[in-house]
């Protein structure tokens, strides 16, 4: 599975990761975990002996790009662990097990090994968010509390209710497609910053002011080939593991966010989720409103 259309596109998103990267803000180390999968990239940042923080990125973008304004203070009170997810566009590299047969938690099993950790905590965005809630299921002794960003649990809100738009790889596609198109299809200048705005609340300038976010997105958008992260399963949680969840996940959500306007929202409701919503925020939150995340995550970690 090729992740990038092309070497010279594969050129253009390596270099401005880099410069995104260097735009964090603090000092960083960047390492490779092997995994039965593939090498994990890793960048790591914070003090040694502070807690652990292991960070998923979402579907189409990466670490660099992901945490570029929540990494410097995090960086403060954490030891922090951004993992570029195999198959997507960061500088993960996949092998030849890296298919159908792929396992998720046995996956971030060999991440927590190779970087010597028992436990850690854990926050993800958009499809990250779905990584640490699964794996906070299938390995809760590992997890100390998750943060959940721009994300929902998917879980119907009672035993006959089905999946609320909200569950599912099916459902899921047909909301990326309902947001991304027509604008991804056609990544011109003026397509990226409409489709940023569509993703996004009132402060959508976050990245339509940064040229290194836009020159790296379009990037993305021009290059990545996204059903490089089909191996990795999206499912529906039952009931009983969304009440799993409520003690030890925290949902962070903007009211303007597109997916949660196609079901996110309900679901979190529904099933009574440990929620945190914010006005005129979209789905990237922790980008558009990064000193108040950043600060929440801080709060949400430290009680």
């Amino acid at each position: 599975m090729k992740i990038y259309r092309t070497k010279k596109q594969q050129e253009i998103i390596l270099e401005t990761y880099d410069k995104l990267l260097n735009g964090w803000g603090c000092p960083f180390v960047e390492k490779d975990i092997a995994t039965s999968y593939g090498t994990t990239h890793i960048i790591e940042a914070g003090k040694d002996g502070a807690p652990p923080l292991v960070l998923f990125h979402g579907v189409g973008d990466d670490s660099a790009l992901m945490w570029i304004y929540n990494a410097a203070f995090l960086a403060e009170h954490f030891k922090l662990y951004a993992v570029d997810t195999l198959g997507g566009p960061g500088k993960s590299v996949p092998n030849g097990n890296y298919n159908a047969d792929f396992d998720d938690t046995l996956w971030i099993d060999e991440i927590l090994n190779g970087l010597k950790l028992e436990q850690a905590f854990f926050a993800g965005v958009s499809h990250g968010a779905y990584r640490v809630q699964d794996y906070t299921l299938r390995r809760p002794e590992k997890v100390i509390k998750a943060i959940s960003i721009s994300g929902t649990v998917p879980a119907p809100p009672d035993e006959n209710a089905g999946t609320n738009g909200s569950g599912g790889r099916s459902v899921h596609l047909k909301a990326m497609m309902k947001i991304f198109l027509p604008e991804a299809l056609f990544p011109t200048d003026r397509n990226v910053s409409k489709l940023i705005k569509k993703l996004c609340g009132k402060n959508y300038t976050v990245f339509t002011q940064n040229k290194t976010i836009m020159e790296h997105y379009k990037a993305l958008l021009l290059g990545f080939n996204n059903m490089a992260m089909k191996h990795h399963k999206i499912g529906t949680f039952t009931r009983q593991e969304a009440d799993a969840l409520r003690e030890k996940v925290v949902y962070l959500v903007g009211e303007e966010d597109p997916f949660e306007k196609l079901g996110g929202k309900a679901a979190l409701l529904g099933n009574r989720m440990n929620a945190t919503f914010y006005k005129d925020a979209g789905h990237g939150l922790n980008h558009e409103l990064s000193s108040e995340i950043n600060k929440k995550i801080l709060e949400i970690f430290q009680s």
